[in-house]
Order: structure tokens, then sequence, then C-alpha cells
């Protein structure tokens, strides 16, 4: 798992079918050797831009969504609340 902060939110229109009706955004990995890595995630919680959050990636992303199908490798899981000093 990451931690990271949620930057942007992505718009896709034209997208696989199985991605329909999910909600993608454009995290930054704050700390650890990974920290300033922007990936696009998947929010299943309703995170929003500023919040940080737990990320799971790979296939564990995946199982988050009920599907092994879905190509997905980022998923939101969790939202920090407290500040942990990860910047």
């Amino acid at each position: 798992m990451l931690t990271a902060k949620l930057i942007d939110n992505i718009w896709a229109t034209r997208k696989c079918e199985s991605l329909n009706g999910l909600k993608f955004m454009l995290a930054e990995v704050i700390g650890g050797i990974e920290a300033g890595r922007r990936l696009i995630v998947v929010d299943t919680i309703s995170a929003g831009i500023g919040d940080r959050v737990i990320v799971c990636t790979g296939s564990s992303a995946r199982r988050m969504l009920d599907d092994d199908k879905i190509p997905v490798d980022a998923v939101v899981v969790g939202i920090i609340d407290e500040d942990c000093n990860f910047e």
C-alpha cells in the first residue's frame, strides 16, 4: 500500500466498458522512495482533492472492486485522518 495526496480529477469519456461508473483521480505518492510519483487511482470511498489517502495497488486493488477482470491497478481504500508527516 502507498500513501498519496489526491491532486485532481481524471475525466475519460471514452473508456473500457468495465470502467464505466468508476471515479478516477490523479494521486501523488507522499513519503518513501516513491515520493512524487503520480498515478491514476479509482476512488470508491468519495475522497476529494487535497485528501491524503491510502492506496492499494496491483491485484489487491482489483479485489476491492470485486472483479479481477477490471483493468485497474490502484484504488483508494482509506482517507488519512491525521497529519503523519508524510511529506
